[in-house]
């Protein structure tokens, strides 16, 4: 086997880790006052941060589908786009925005990542509730688990290791 099928190998192991982990921190939420703060994001930041666009997409879109189709199925088409734009987005700007500030970089991409999730979120709670006050009423919630999700990838990849650790796994293939 060479070294690109080794890498390929690697990169969708990783995928379904991740989309497994999106499964799971999308079946369960942590209660706040008015509302519940889901963890997803931390694991679509972090995953989009490290991974390629395509694969970051698989764990954004379609780790958020499969959570809902489980758990709770009504927003299950907009948590695969919402989500899926969101994993895009974040790796577009990690991987080829700014190259030589990759810090910099992935904080602009969770950024604007997080908007997109936000304006997903409520358009999609709008057609899918029909009614534009469910999906305000959740707005803050959104904005809530966006900010936890973007500055604890952020945090995960680029200050606590985990990126480094796959790019040593990944240069030690030969």
């Amino acid at each position: 086997m060479n070294t690109k099928s080794k890498h390929y190998v690697i990169n969708i192991c990783m995928t379904a880790m991740f989309m497994a982990l999106n499964v799971v921190f999308s079946s369960f939420s942590i209660p706040v006052p008015g509302g519940h703060l889901y963890l997803c994001d931390v694991i679509i930041c972090t995953a989009s941060i490290m991974l390629a666009p395509g694969y970051a997409f698989c764990v954004g879109g379609l780790g958020s589908f499969l959570g809902d189709l489980l758990f709770y199925p009504a927003p299950m088409f907009v948590s695969l786009a919402s989500h899926g734009l969101q994993a895009l987005i974040i790796s577009l700007f990690a991987h080829y925005v700014l190259k030589k500030k990759p810090v910099l970089s992935s904080i602009i991409g969770v950024t604007i990542g997080a908007i997109v999730m936000v304006i997903g979120y409520t358009l999609g709670r709008t057609f899918v509730y029909s009614t534009l006050e469910s999906a305000i009423i959740k707005l803050p919630f959104e904005f809530l688990q966006a900010g936890v999700g973007a500055v604890t990838g952020v945090f995960l990849t680029k200050f606590a290791g985990i990126e480094k650790a796959y790019k040593k796994i990944m240069a030690k293939i030969r």
